[in-house]
């Protein structure tokens, strides 16, 4: 058991800390959205009276800098040690373009409880649409007792999403799972 405990906050902490290391400098650019930019979308999306949201962006963009675009949508999920997550969205870039998305995904971990969230994930070094659609692991924390706020960050190739969810609900734990991004509903979490 000990060895596993081990395992996974090694997992934790690698999948923590990685989009630090790997931070590409991206401080702004007529290619990016300003930390303003950011804060007002989330604020039309998830309210301005959310507890935190202003102080996980700044973190997110401390931590990676601007991003080239982002993902404004809802999601509900529920976890007893097993969980899952579905959620849609339009996918918003720097040009004004917009797309449908959706996501689901798998975790497993030290998690119980359910959730309903507003979620604006910041997508950082996305070159092509094309290549958000496809897995993205990640470590999550969640702490809902009926409202919240989180910030994890996912990795898949050179694209890092950093996904900051407002909620209600209860849910409390860790996990280590993936979402899926695609271009049609699913109810199928893998």
């Amino acid at each position: 058991m000990l060895q596993k405990s081990r395992i996974f906050l090694f997992g934790f902490a690698f999948l923590t800390f990685m989009p630090t290391l790997a931070h590409s400098n991206n401080t702004g650019s007529q290619s990016s959205f300003t930390e303003a930019e950011v804060l007002t979308k989330a604020e039309g999306l998830m309210g301005s009276s959310a507890a935190g949201l202003a102080k996980a962006i700044e973190r997110a963009f401390s931590d990676l800098g601007a991003p080239n675009a982002f993902i404004e949508g809802e999601e509900f999920g529920g976890a007893m040690m097993i969980g899952l997550r579905y959620g849609e969205g339009y996918l918003n870039l720097r040009s004004g373009q917009t797309r449908k998305i959706f996501w689901q995904g798998p975790s497993v971990g030290w998690d119980v409880g359910g959730h309903a969230s507003k979620v604006i994930t910041l997508v950082y070094n996305l070159k092509n649409s094309e290549d958000i659609f496809r897995r993205f692991p990640g470590v999550d924390g969640s702490l809902y007792f009926f409202a919240g706020v989180s910030l994890n960050y996912q990795t898949a190739g050179d694209v890092i999403l950093a996904p900051i969810r407002t909620g209600v609900g209860m849910r409390w734990g860790a996990n280590i799972g993936y979402l899926h991004y695609n271009k049609e509903h699913s109810w199928f979490p893998f």
